[in-house]
């Protein structure tokens, strides 16, 4: 019998039950079903569809090649090496909670969606759901001991091996759904953590991703029986263990802990000792007066197609949650000839874990840098206005965003509501609409991006010795209308430069 939180604000029948149950249960059915529909078609939106810009894709075949399947065993008994190299696809039930009417119900159908998409993204098949109404998380099991028993009862007769609870669970709630559901319980952040974990590509990027699971796991260290909490010194069955051996030592759980911390503290200084490199390239940018154009936005809203499409990079693109996890710079030239970089940056998302937004925030800081902000949102979504508001908090933590001009890019027009693009724009201050698929929108886009750039505006008219071909060329890169004759006792070069650049010709001026 499926039981119903009880609430005191809620009117209740004779029977105990709410006059209401029956319908916030139907409410939650529904959602659950028509999330369901859409789980399991590649990660619950659609295939992944490349154009021409997109180029070979080989690092997606790469990725693909050790994707989880269905139907295979991690068992060392007659698996071939290429079975035993992959993953046993797991099999989820999804839990999540709202407290409301069916407005509430919708916001919740959108985060579960999310949630199952998350799911298949990091290889898992989506079985069954449950969504429950109450006030607030019960503290001891999340949902409650009545709808945590009915949990346990749908993922026996589902086969599930896996729970994925919408929120960020407490270590005493989750140990207590896993004692009554029997299975393991992950909760949203340790399912990020997974997808990052299995992206990440660069030496920094698997630092960062390390780093942040391990301040997620720490708290979280569980002992199963004695093996946790049996000490390395003292005595044994009563018999003493020799000299040396006396005394409380140390648990297993504190000696995991320690390793923990230790580990921790050697990922920060790695992570701190690549920054320089980094900083390197971003002042060298810098001293060659290049602007940088940074894209940012919601997980799969488009990015990385729209970085393609304007530089033809032929960067990886996958219609899945958290694709691109390591910055991609890519230089590219406006009309008139003035050069740029774009970066491609890791996506955002709903209640993104504060770890990750701590271990990615040197990455992230080349946003705060940036000439102009890209913010793709895709405006097929469901809701767009959610994913600007989350993509916002999460910057808002950036230093010197504030000062970074925004233009909101509606990405995937050819398939989005005409309505709800018509509703953003009347939102928002400056949007461009575009598809990355079909480039519609793709040539204003680059005409809006020139005239944000900075233009070269000093005026110069001199001679450089032909020993610095160096300043030419510069000239030549960066500014606007510069036109050169060659003299006896050097280059004469004429035209608009920036303020840098006409320092050092003058300076080196004969």
């Amino acid at each position: 019998m499926t039981r119903f939180p009880t609430d005191p604000d809620t009117p209740h029948t004779s029977e105990g039950v709410p006059e209401d149950a029956t319908d916030a249960q139907a409410i939650a059915d529904d959602v659950v079903a028509r999330v369901l529909a859409r789980a399991g078609t590649a990660r619950s939106e659609g295939t992944t569809v490349h154009t021409a810009h997109d180029g070979d894709q080989l690092d997606l075949a790469e990725r693909a090649a050790l994707r989880r399947v269905a139907g295979l065993s991690t068992e060392l008994e007659d698996v071939t090496e290429v079975e035993y190299r992959q993953l046993r696809l797991e099999k989820v039930v999804l839990v999540g909670l709202y407290y409301g009417g069916e407005a509430a119900a919708r916001e919740a159908e959108v985060s579960l969606r999310e949630l199952a998409a998350l799911a298949e993204t990091a290889g898992s098949e989506v079985l069954d759901g449950l969504l429950q109404r109450r006030q607030k998380p019960d503290p001891g099991t999340y949902l409650g001991s009545g709808k945590a028993a009915s949990l346990a009862e749908i993922v026996a007769a589902v086969g599930a091996d896996t729970v994925v609870a919408d929120t960020e669970l407490a270590p005493s709630q989750r140990r207590a759904l896993e004692d009554i559901v029997k299975v393991k319980v992950v909760d949203r952040t340790a399912l990020i953590l997974d997808i990052f974990a299995q992206h990440a590509k660069s030496r920094e990027g698997k630092a960062q991703v390390e780093l942040a699971q391990l301040e997620y796991l720490l708290p979280r260290l569980r002992g199963w029986g004695d093996s946790m909490s049996r000490q390395a010194g003292g005595q044994v069955g009563g018999q003493g263990a020799g000299m040396g051996s006396r005394g409380p030592g140390e648990t297993k759980i504190e000696l995991d802990r320690r390793r923990i911390r230790g580990r921790m503290s050697k990922l920060r200084r790695e992570i701190a000792a690549m920054k320089p490199a980094r900083e390197t390239k971003r002042l060298e940018r810098r001293r060659h007066a290049v602007p940088n154009v940074a894209i940012a936005g919601y997980t799969n809203a488009g990015k990385s197609s729209l970085l393609n499409a304007m530089t033809d990079a032929g960067v990886l693109v996958e219609n899945a949650l958290f694709a691109t996890l390591d910055p991609t710079v890519r230089r590219a030239r406006t009309d008139d000839g003035r050069p740029y970089t774009l970066t491609d940056t890791v996506g955002f998302v709903r209640h993104l874990p504060h770890q990750l937004v701590e271990a990615f925030r040197s990455t992230l800081e080349e946003v705060g840098d940036a000439t102009l902000l890209l913010h793709v949102v895709d405006a097929s979504h469901p809701d767009p206005e959610g994913q600007i508001t989350a993509v916002r908090e999460v910057l808002s933590e950036i230093p010197g965003i504030a000062d970074v001009p925004e233009v909101v890019v509606l990405n995937k027009a050819d398939v989005a509501d005409p309505e709800v693009v018509g509703r953003i724009q009347r939102r928002e201050r400056r949007t461009v609409v575009v598809s990355a698929h079909t480039g519609e929108g793709v040539a204003e886009l680059r005409a809006l991006v020139a005239a944000e750039l900075p233009r070269p505006h000093v005026e110069v008219d001199l001679v450089v010795p032909y020993s610095r071909g160096d300043l030419v060329h510069r000239a030549h890169e960066l500014g606007g209308g510069v036109r050169t004759e060659h003299l006896p006792e050097g280059t004469r070069v004429h035209g608009r430069v920036d303020e840098g650049l006409a320092a050092d010709l003058r300076a080196a001026s004969v």
